[in-house]
């Protein structure tokens, strides 16, 4: 299946806010078109924005040190136009912006920072610009490269806790199964021996004294129920789906046994545990019908 064309990678780090910040772009784009300026500035100017843009929606796909090719790239584009364009500082701004996804480190960032805007400074001094047409530009450079540091590692805690958060629920998971393993094999394991035993010697009085006999196959079924009690109890929390859930296990169940069925769900609200409670009953109720009723519907 052929994919969709973006500008951005699908990430909600990343949102759509990239789109406003291309404001910051417009005095650069639009100055050349509404001043009295020659038709080579209208035409660099434009090319320059055309440039500037693939390489800017290009970085938002780049991590680690190739992202040292657009930084590199889009301050080019600023040194290139700062002499006659003093609106060009503010590629040094998007050029910065990108610092803090070149690398982990937080002082990486800072020394790419630091030298954006130390590139800014020297040529503004070197074609002896006014202060006042690149100051703002060094500013902003280091106020945004700052806030952008910090929002890269927002996003990397923010990171790190949700793989945390997803690792404790696996071990919860992990611990409830086990728990659960546990219950069942100690009340499983301890009836099934204690029938055995039972059986055992009923059969043996069987023949010598029926009476025993039948007293211990009433007591097999009495702790089986109870076995079957208590591991209902340890499952309960754990397999109920629902009461809807268990109609359609029902419906399923009957219907390959070769039975009509026929539900009728009413508008009735259950609690989870009366719910746990009614499924129960219906798949006791169904197991009993498979098994003795010979019911066709």
């Amino acid at each position: 299946m052929r994919g969709t064309f973006r500008l951005l990678p699908r990430d909600p780090q990343i949102g759509w806010t990239p789109f406003a910040w291309l404001i910051y772009l417009v005095p650069f784009a639009v100055a050349p078109l509404v001043v009295d300026a020659s038709t080579i500035h209208r035409v660099s100017a434009l090319v320059a924005t055309a440039v500037f843009l693939a390489l800017y929606f290009a970085g938002f796909w780049m991590r680690g040190w190739r992202l040292l090719s657009i930084i590199a790239a889009i301050t080019m584009i600023g040194c290139v136009f700062l002499p006659t364009h003093p609106g060009a500082a503010v590629f040094f701004i998007y050029a910065a912006s990108f610092a803090p996804w070149v690398d982990k480190k937080t002082r990486t960032a800072v020394g790419i920072i630091a030298a954006t805007s130390a590139v800014l400074i020297v040529e503004a001094l070197a074609v002896s610009l006014p202060l006042m047409l690149w100051a703002w530009g060094v500013v902003f450079t280091i106020l945004v490269g700052a806030l952008n540091i910090h929002h890269a590692q927002t996003i990397q805690m923010n990171r790190k806790l949700r793989m945390a958060q997803h690792e404790i629920e696996h071990l919860a998971k992990v611990a409830e199964r086990e728990r659960i393993a546990r219950d069942l094999h100690d009340v499983v394991g301890h009836t099934l021996s204690l029938i055995v035993l039972k059986s055992e010697l009923a059969s043996k009085l069987a023949d010598r004294d029926p009476a025993r006999a039948a007293a211990e196959i009433r007591d097999v079924e009495r702790v089986a129920r109870d076995a079957l009690a208590e591991v209902r109890s340890a499952i309960s929390g754990y397999r109920a789906a629902g009461l809807d859930r268990e109609l359609q296990d029902a419906r399923n169940v009957l219907t390959t046994a070769g039975m009509t069925v026929e539900i009728a769900r009413g508008a009735s609200s259950f609690t989870a545990s009366e719910e746990a409670v009614l499924s129960l009953a219906i798949r006791e109720a169904v197991t009993n019908v498979v098994r003795h009723s010979r019911a066709s519907h």
